[in-house]
This record gives structure tokens, C-alpha cells and sequence, in this order.
């Protein structure tokens, strides 16, 4: 993603938007916006997967790994698999590869050969045949051998065999329910583990290869045997696991950029999760607490619990809302809250802006906001305000993060 301001006029952007003291106009709104929206980018470049590989492939105790291996092989699976085996081909050249992607993400020149593409973010037909794929390439290897595994979040949609006595239908039933109820990511991975015959190290076991798992994380604390429900990490001695970009590698990136253009920063210092709502209306009304020229930074992933009443939406849609809400008529404040791999939930959007004025620009198009957040149906919400922050897939994925922007010290409402 481009950045969208040269300096001067990112300087001049800022001046203006600083002045500003009321519920930002249109003008204001959009130089606001245009701010947030570079930070996430600068966010995204942070966690850039291709070049987090290079990185990690320089390593000493891989390249020795890497060296002394009669054969390399090459395994991605995530939503960051494309520029994850990207990076390793970069390092490594070509190699005997296989690259496990989501349908509708692109699959460059250099990995389509070896691209097979499976359903996410519910299993079927496709991932049984893609986790069966990778089961015969893991056995090809031999004990004198080395497989580069390269994991992001998405894979445990994407590598789905029931184990022994389960199908499919009884896997996603149970994953689904789980879902619904508000469990983290760190439940569902567990329960998902439980399930499969290729998860929780078991498509690692597979080989007699030694195998260096590079991690995208999306998982609280950073747990590489969690991140895709873990397919790779088997725990065998001679194996090798890093964790090479996090959630917080991109609040890193994003605070380095906001620093340059002269803001104070107040960054969360635990994870976002829990209720989404919950977290909104939280962040929110810490935001109302900042001093001007301040930007506020939160990353994690929070849970959303369905009722038997809901529409389309997601996670950051959810957060954004309620804390619209709780920011109904304050001054000076815009907030962008986005998925870190441009899909948020069941909309096509990655999350939403919200400001002091976004609950009365919808009450005004006849927009009830309290039961589009009862009834989980915010996608419908900000598209009318035309307010979705919309991406495309962005070809990483470490969870969600959160920019609150105050540009004015007063705390007034109106």
C-alpha cells in the first residue's frame, strides 16, 4: 500500500487537522483519515512477510541447517504464504515447493507452479484434498533433508483432514459453535488441533526431514504451535522455530512513522481482547482522556458472541461502532479500527473510521446504531456513511489493530 502524503504535505495535513476545534467537518475528516489510513500502512509494511523471511533466512543456525541438507523443500500455508515463499526463494532459490493460499488471493509468477488454493475461512472439500497434498509432500522428504515451513494464520482452514472416526461436517459443526460463542483464537486452535489428523504437529510427523518453522504470528504471546492451529511444530529435537513478525511488529512500524510527523504516543500495553463492544466503548473512553497531537495504538483480536439474530459484519466493524457510540459528539477524535489481512468477519471491508460525528451522520440517514451492534449487522451500518475502510487482501495476517488520532485537548460534547 502506497503511502498517501508527501512530508509537506503531510506537515500541512497535520496543522490543519490540529487546529481544528470542533466535531471534525468533512475537510477535517478526511485529512484525518488520510493520516490514519498511512499509519496503517506503515503498519502493514512493518509486517511485511516476504521480507520478515529474508531476515530470518540469514540466520546463522538455519543457514547451517540449510547448508548441510542434501534437499531443501519449501512449505507455505496462511494468508501470508505467498510473500512468505516469496522471501525464501529470495534467499534459497527455486526449490521443490508447495503453497497452500486462500481462494481469491493472487499467486505471483514465481510460487503459481507449486499454488494450490483452499476455502477460508470455513473448510471443505478443497482443504481436505490441500491437507492431503501436503501429507504427500512431506513424505517425499528424507532424514538427510530439510523442510522450510513457512505458517500464517488462516492455515487451519485452509489444511482440513478429520482425524480417524470424524468427517468434516462434524469438524466445522463443533468449530462453529465454538466461534459463536465468543471463544479466542487460542480455543478454536486448540479445538481445531483435536479434530485433524495433519494439526498440532501432526503434518510435521509426517517426514523424517528436519524442519525450520518461520511463524507470522496472530496468537496472543506469540505461541508458534498455535499460529494455524500449529501443522509443523512437532516438537522433534534438530527442529528449528522462530517467530519472524507479530502484531506488535506493526504497532512498531506505525509508531516509528508517527513519530517522524511529530505525535505523541500511547500505546496499549496489553492486547486487545475480549468482546469487541467491550474494547470500543474501553478505547474510546481512554481516547477522550489524550491530550491534543496525541495517537493512541492498540493491536490483538477480540471475539464477537453471535446470537440466533445477526447480519454482516465483523470484529474491527464491531469495535469501531460501539465506540462511536461512546464517542457520540466529542471533539477533535477519529479512530480506524482494521484487520491486519484486509477481511473483516463476513465483510468484504478490513474495518471502519469512526469520529465524534459519526452516530449523527447515521441518525440522519435514518441509521439506528444500538441495534445494528444487538443484531452483529454493522457491515450495513458504515457502508451507507460510506465510512468502510476497504483494502483487498493485504497478503499478511497478525491480527487487528486499532489507531485513535486526538486532534483536539478538549473534551466537550455536543
Amino acid at each position: 500500500m502506497a503511502l498517501l502524503f508527501s512530508h509537506r504535505r503531510r506537515r500541512k495535513a497535520l496543522s490543519l487537522l490540529f487546529a481544528h476545534t470542533s466535531v471534525l467537518s468533512a475537510p477535517t475528516r478526511s485529512r484525518a483519515r488520510r493520516l490514519l489510513e498511512e499509519l496503517y500502512s506503515a503498519a502493514i509494511a512493518g509486517v511485511d512477510p516476504e521480507r520478515a523471511v529474508r531476515d530470518a533466512l540469514r540466520a546463522p543456525a538455519i543457514r547451517r541447517m540449510m547448508d548441510e541438507a542434501r534437499e531443501v523443500g519449501i512449505f507455505a500455508a496462511g494468508k501470508a504464504a505467498a510473500g512468505m515463499a516469496l522471501g525464501a526463494y529470495a534467499r534459497l532459490g527455486r526449490r521443490p515447493s508447495l503453497c497452500i493460499l486462500p481462494v481469491g488471493h493472487p499467486a505471483p509468477p514465481p510460487i503459481r507452479r507449486g499454488a494450490v488454493f483452499a476455502a477460508h475461512p470455513e473448510p471443505d472439500a478443497s482443504s481436505v484434498r490441500a491437507a492431503r497434498r501436503a501429507l504427500r509432500f512431506f513424505r517425499r522428504f528424507g532424514k538427510k533433508d530439510v523442510v522450510l515451513c513457512l505458517i500464517s494464520g488462516g492455515s487451519s482452514a485452509l489444511l482440513a483432514l478429520p482425524r480417524k472416526g470424524s468427517s468434516l461436517a462434524a469438524k466445522k459443526r463443533a468449530v462453529r459453535e465454538l466461534a459463536r460463542s465468543g471463544a479466542s483464537i487460542l480455543a478454536l486452535n486448540r479445538l481445531r488441533a483435536s479434530l485433524s489428523a495433519v494439526k498440532g504437529g501432526r503434518l510435521g510427523k509426517a517426514t523424517r526431514a528436519r524442519l525450520v518453522t518461520l511463524v507470522l504470528s496472530d496468537v496472543p504471546g506469540n505461541r508458534a504451535a498455535l499460529v494455524g492451529s500449529g501443522p509443523t511444530v512437532r516438537g522433534r529435537p534438530g527442529d528449528l522455530v522462530r517467530v519472524v513478525a507479530s502484531n506488535a511488529s506493526g504497532l512498531d512500524a506505525a509508531e516509528r512513522r508517527a513519530r517522524r510527523l511529530g505525535l505523541r504516543i500511547l500505546r496499549q500495553k496489553t492486547r486487545l481482547s475480549g468482546e469487541a463492544s467491550l474494547a470500543g466503548r474501553r478505547l474510546a473512553r481512554e481516547s477522550r482522556r489524550l491530550a491534543a497531537r496525541t495517537l493512541l495504538l492498540a493491536g490483538g483480536e477480540t471475539v464477537v458472541t453471535l446470537g440466533s439474530e445477526y447480519g454482516r459484519g465483523g470484529r474491527s466493524l464491531e469495535l469501531a461502532l460501539a465506540a462511536a457510540i461512546e464517542l457520540e459528539g466529542c471533539r477533535g477524535i477519529a479512530m480506524l479500527a482494521a484487520g491486519s489481512d484486509g477481511k473483516d468477519g463476513t465483510s468484504d471491508a478490513a474495518g471502519a473510521f469512526v469520529d465524534g460525528a459519526t452516530i449523527a451522520r447515521g441518525r440522519r440517514r435514518r441509521l439506528n446504531p444500538a441495534a445494528a451492534l444487538r443484531r452483529h449487522d454493522t457491515h450495513r451500518f458504515f457502508a451507507r456513511l460510506k465510512d468502510l475502510f476497504s483494502t483487498g487482501p493485504t497478503g499478511t495476517n497478525v491480527g487487528d489493530w486499532v489507531f485513535v488520532l486526538r486532534a483536539d485537548h478538549r473534551l466537550k460534547r455536543q
